[in-house]
């Protein structure tokens, strides 16, 4: 059966319009059968509609015979670690860095690796069983059969515990820094963390009212990070999302420090430390080509994979490497967790410039040459069809054949919002932004008319069975 819910990351959509409790409801009872595990974790962000679905994901779980342990507001790496340290599988009700109108289900299984595709289908396809009124399931359970609900709340502090010990009894003493923590999930945290290691912290984004996560603030909107930075004076400045899962940096300038920069940094440091496992870093297909060129100059193996950081880990663990990540911020570092970690980022990165004595611009000093890449997405359209227009992938191949040995072109339909994302990437001026535009307009062009020409069958469809049944009469 097709993907009809899950995304790159979970599910996600707007909170009781496309994301309904009532379907929530039917997600828990669905996984519940699909995961046959006796206690479920789950955990949510800031938005105001976290409490609601999290209530309807508790009764389909609970439903179906499971216990439920609510953990409360958490973020997505702090539901991780506690799945690996309690093997449990861990559910977060978040949509990440999507405004709070919209909120998600992340689901990991016991020992904190998010589900494969195949288990995504699986419960996808018992999803679909239970919503069709025609197929009958399982007797309802009564009585003890009933699963339960109870709460664990405030481990925010073991959450801190477990990350200040990754520096293995090192100090940030002298380190200024702002964490920006989105107004979401990090919100308690993100200074607590840092200032439990010595470092001097200015706490901005750390105000969630249910409305403003990601709002103005964290990784999507970085301005008052480096608004901060430079006013303070800060030797760093740190942007977590919503749920914390990544990070995004400024240095001391106010410029901004993205993952592939990132990583570029912590893969030399582990390299020169013997640390990085296969001299490998797995990316995805998103990271800059500069990047790559980066790497090969350093001697070190780069290994690409799809977009999304379960892929990244899967990769990983399959082969063994230490260490991974995406542009976007999201950095596995293997050896410390299962999920990409904003915290654990920019805890490493800190103890990185203490250790080197550097400050991070000097640290990214020709570090990578990045080539100049656009990013365009294409909105107002239905991504179910790409990949099934022939025109658009024939103006896609012609693309990628002019661009040659100059750059790279790389189109697909998001796995987290209703839009189709273009990539191109190329050393020479002016092309990148050409031939992202050629793109985007054919693309549009092209899906509009085949969902118009869709619907007019199907409408055409309905009309003559309307005429059959009348006839019949």
């Amino acid at each position: 059966m097709s993907r009809t819910w899950f995304g790159t990351d979970g599910i996600r959509g707007n909170a009781n319009t496309d994301l309904t409790p009532e379907l929530v409801v039917a997600l828990g009872r669905a996984v519940a059968r699909t995961i046959t595990a006796p206690t479920f974790l789950i955990g949510r962000d800031t938005r105001k509609s976290g409490p609601m679905l999290q209530a309807a994901l508790g009764a389909g779980l609970t439903s179906e015979g499971a216990d439920v342990v609510d953990l409360g507001v958490l973020p997505t790496p702090a539901l991780a670690w506690q799945s690996v340290k309690r093997d449990l599988p861990a559910v977060v009700i978040s949509a990440s860095h999507n405004p709070f109108q919209d909120n998600g289900i992340k689901l990991f299984g016991a020992g904190g690796a998010k589900l494969s595709e195949d288990l995504e289908l699986a419960i996808e396809d018992e999803l679909h069983r239970i919503l069709d009124s025609s197929v009958k399931g399982p007797k309802p359970l009564v009585g003890h059969g009933v699963g339960t609900i109870r709460s664990e709340l405030d481990l925010g502090d073991d959450y801190v515990e477990y990350l200040v010990a990754s520096l293995d009894g090192r100090s940030l003493d002298g380190l200024r820094i702002v964490v920006d923590s989105a107004n979401g999930s990090a919100s308690a945290l993100g200074a607590a963390v840092f200032e439990a290691v010595g470092a001097e912290v200015i706490a901005i984004g750390c105000d969630p009212d249910g409305t403003n996560i990601n709002s103005g603030c964290g990784s999507t909107a970085t301005e008052l990070l480096s608004s901060a930075v430079v006013e303070h004076g800060a030797d760093l400045g740190l942007a977590l999302d919503g749920d914390a899962d990544r990070l995004l940096a400024v240095d001391g300038s106010g410029a901004l420090v993205d993952g592939d920069s990132l990583l570029a940094l912590f893969a030399g440091d582990l390299a020169d430390r013997g640390q990085l496992a296969g001299n490998t870093v797995v990316v995805t297909v998103m990271t800059n080509l500069g990047f790559r060129r980066a790497m090969e100059e350093r001697g070190i193996v780069v290994k690409e994979t799809d977009v999304g950081d379960r892929h990244v880990l899967a990769a990983i663990d399959k082969e063994g490497f230490s260490l991974g990540g995406e542009q976007s911020g999201h950095i596995i570092f293997r050896r410390l967790a299962t999920t990409g970690d904003g915290l654990l980022t920019g805890l490493v990165l800190a103890d990185l410039l203490v250790r080197s004595g550097s400050t991070l611009v000097e640290l990214l000093d020709g570090l990578i040459e990045s080539v100049p890449q656009i990013l365009v997405n294409v909105k107002g359209v239905d991504t179910s069809l790409f990949g099934h227009v022939e025109a658009i992938d024939m103006a896609i191949a012609q693309e990628i054949d002019a661009m040659g040995e100059t750059g790279r072109v790389l189109v697909r339909p998001s796995g987290t919002e209703p839009v189709v994302r273009i990539m191109v990437e190329c050393t020479e001026p002016g092309v990148a932004e050409a031939t992202a535009e050629r793109l985007r307009s054919l693309i549009e062009h092209e899906l509009l008319t085949a969902a118009a020409i869709r619907d007019e069958i199907s409408l055409a469809h309905a009309e003559a069975e309307a005429l059959d049944l009348d006839g019949g009469a």
